[in-house]
């Protein structure tokens, strides 16, 4: 393999190569995880939609089928993250990674434990912010990507990120392939992040009939919608995305409120701690009252399609992507033709000069 495809981002988390298996919600579990630390990669658990208990068994089974790094996605403003990070720490587990940054005393109480940690950004300032508090990388995603996502295309948020902050940086949104790995590269970024990608493999657990749904989409057929939980969130068009869209606000709050008793029901939590949590997320986010009322549709909107396999009925995150994706593959078939194709493409460019 080339030296430069051996990044910074690869000495940092002690993994092969510089491909990151994003934290997607109902998707990342353990099965995914575990392939895709296995394969050479960092592979991330997404601890959102699980309880601690289902955490520390996610967790477990990754530590069975494979002993190369991996990582778990934590909410900075969960009511429980205290705990949460307890377990990262006495696991031993590699890699912290947040979707929104944590606050600087609990990154500097992973970091003091061993674990990196990483948070996604969409904007340079952010990005410089978490640098200084001591982050060891982050995940710079631009338009392009799937679920909560920012303005910016990744073409130009990438190269300002690279510029801001000397950290690894992993370029996320658009990326599919080793063509990309190279591009991604070439902007300064140590190494890519795909969630979509990896959600199209045989070891994701989305059942057969949604993958068979994204794949038969299109560049064109995702929307950028703030009717799921408030913020702009990307995903696939369908007809409930659409009547979403439509809805007026009092159906909208009918059905968040139908949500949120399907996501206390399903996660056991008490009213009191959902509405810590709650609280906790307008603080720590900067949301409206009804951003954070709104948020309790997401989890159960996503299971309904992602889990339960209703795409009728339910709300399936993807990035643009998706369009130019067509086949299933194992997770190490994908990561062997990335680096494989990222090696064939720096051969291209040499002889080219």
């Amino acid at each position: 393999m080339n030296a430069c495809l051996h990044t910074k981002a690869c000495e940092v988390f002690g993994i092969e190569f510089p491909i990151v298996q994003t934290g997607m919600g109902w998707v990342a579990g353990a099965r995914l995880a575990a392939a895709t630390s296995a394969a050479g990669g960092l592979g991330i658990i997404a601890a959102a939609t699980m309880d601690l208990h289902e955490l520390g068994v996610a967790v477990t089974r990754v530590k069975e089928r494979t002993d190369k790094p991996f990582g778990v996605n934590l909410r900075a403003d969960a009511n429980d993250i205290d705990d949460r990070v307890a377990l990262l720490i006495r696991e031993k587990v590699r890699v912290a990674s947040f979707a929104l940054a944590p606050q600087e005393a609990l990154i500097k109480r992973l970091k003091d434990a061993g674990v990196c940690v990483v948070p996604s950004v969409g904007a340079r300032r952010h990005a410089e912010k978490v640098a200084a508090w001591g982050v060891d990388a982050v995940i710079c995603q631009g338009a392009e990507g799937g679920g909560h996502t920012g303005p910016i295309p990744t073409t130009l948020l990438l190269p300002q990120v690279c510029d801001a902050v000397d950290i690894p940086v992993f370029g996320a949104g658009g990326f599919f392939d080793g063509r990309g790995l190279i591009a991604a590269l070439a902007y300064g970024a140590s190494g890519i992040a795909m969630g979509t990608r990896f959600l199209l493999t045989q070891e994701s657990t989305v059942p057969d009939a949604v993958k068979r749904y994204y794949l038969d989409r299109s560049v064109t057929d995702t929307v950028v919608t703030t009717k799921v939980d408030g913020m702009p969130h990307r995903v696939l068009r369908t007809e409930l995305v659409d009547e979403l869209e439509r809805s007026s606000p009092s159906t909208s709050l009918a059905r968040t409120i139908k949500n949120a008793f399907g996501f206390k029901r399903l996660s056991g939590l008490s009213w009191k701690a959902m509405f810590s949590e709650g609280l906790a997320m307008k603080r720590h986010n900067d949301m409206t009252y009804a951003q954070v009322l709104m948020a309790a549709n997401t989890p159960m909107l996503l299971k309904a399609a992602l889990v339960d396999g209703h795409v009728e009925s339910g709300v399936m995150a993807s990035g643009q992507v998706v369009g130019v994706i067509d086949d299933l593959p194992t997770v190490a078939l994908v990561i062997d033709r990335i680096m494989a194709q990222a090696q064939a493409t720096l051969q291209k460019l040499g002889d080219a000069t």
